[in-house]
């Protein structure tokens, strides 16, 4: 029989889940977009084998399973005697900092993909405009080609933080206390996994219906500049 008072009793014990959720949400995305604009970069290049190395990244990570990629990482590392004997070592055997490289490589290539076809997209007149200005094409990268691109992707960058939110459950499977991993321990405590996995869902729907409100309204504010005339 589904036990209603468990669902409220368990949100307290499953909130404390939520902060490593965020944080690992936050840092994901942070390497995501950091590695974006580079890798967007190399897929508009006009050097071929910058474009073919851009798109072999991104059929890689886009065509292969996160879990996969995680797995790979958390577990396959340990086998390289030169990574081991690295200093990189403190970092790659910590399950949190391997899934925020793991699922940061993921969501670059993503965004990365995304905010390429953005800046193809932006119109040559632009470009022709601000060389008439006298800019060069360095200034009229960062001061026009890509803030336009930034708003033509900007839907698609709210849906890739809504997933990367819904991704970080992965990290349960590394042993880290997330929303997912807090529910799973919970579950073991109190043999009702209906009751507690639904509790967790809430939360996820909560946090995920919170961040797609934030980014709708980061978009009607873009829009309403765009519009305003100056």
């Amino acid at each position: 029989m589904f036990d209603l008072p468990l669902v409220g009793s368990v949100m307290p014990t499953l909130a404390t889940g939520i902060w490593l959720t965020l944080r690992l949400s936050a840092l994901i995305i942070l390497v995501g977009t950091a590695l974006a604009l580079p890798l967007a970069l190399c897929r508009n290049a006009r050097l071929g084998g910058l474009r073919v190395l851009a798109g072999a990244y991104i059929m890689f990570f886009r065509g292969t399973p996160s879990l996969v990629q995680l797995f790979l990482l958390y577990y396959g590392a340990a086998q390289f005697d030169v990574l081991r004997l690295s200093p990189l070592w403190p970092v790659l055997r910590d399950p949190f900092w391997c899934v925020v490289i793991a699922l940061g490589l993921n969501s670059a290539s993503y965004t990365g993909k995304t905010l390429a076809t953005a800046l193809r997209a932006v119109p040559a007149c632009m470009r022709e405009a601000a060389c008439m200005l006298g800019l060069s094409s360095a200034r009229t990268f960062w001061l026009i080609e890509l803030p336009l691109a930034v708003r033509a992707a900007l839907p698609a960058f709210g849906n890739e933080l809504i997933l990367t939110c819904k991704a970080t459950s992965l990290a349960s499977t590394v042993t880290l206390l997330e929303l997912t991993g807090t529910a799973r321990l919970l579950t073991a405590q109190t043999y009702a996994p209906y009751e507690v996995f639904l509790s967790a869902g809430l939360m996820y729907l909560a946090l995920n219906t919170s961040l797609m409100f934030a980014m709708r309204r980061l978009e009607k504010r873009f829009d309403h500049h765009r519009a305003t005339p100056a």
